[in-house]
């Protein structure tokens, strides 16, 4: 597996502790994600489904970094997830500077990252027999 397959796991699989905390522990999540507002259970829920979603591009990408549409979808999820996050900060004041850059260090890594290898990645040629 490539150095971006090992990041993509290690991002996927950080990204389940965000989906544990919206299901299971509120409380945590507002602390580390949105610590500037309160949160309902359904809010944690929703949170947790979307970041599961995000763990699962994650995972499948790190496996298949030669699928363009699924290295598209996963590339795309990083500035989403970004963009939400910076518009969390800036317009609703929902998340503090330090939520906001631990969110940009994995998310801004990942854009980078991902664009610098943008189309770098070929199928691998199987064997005939």
């Amino acid at each position: 597996m490539k150095l971006l397959g090992w990041w993509l796991m290690l991002v996927g699989t950080l990204r389940l502790v965000s989906v544990w905390f919206g299901f299971f522990d509120i409380w945590a999540l507002r602390l580390a994600v949105f610590s500037k507002t309160p949160m309902s259970e359904v809010h944690g829920r929703t949170f947790g489904v979307w970041t599961l979603l995000t763990c699962t591009l994650c995972y499948l990408c790190a496996f298949n970094l030669d699928n363009k549409p699924l290295y598209l979808a996963t590339f795309l999820s990083f500035i989403y997830a970004f963009g939400h996050f910076l518009t969390e900060y800036l317009i609703y004041h929902t998340m503090a500077i330090g939520n906001l850059t631990t969110v940009g260090i994995f998310a801004g890594t990942s854009i980078v990252w991902m664009l610098l290898q943008w189309n770098s990645h070929k199928p691998v040629p199987t064997k005939h027999e």
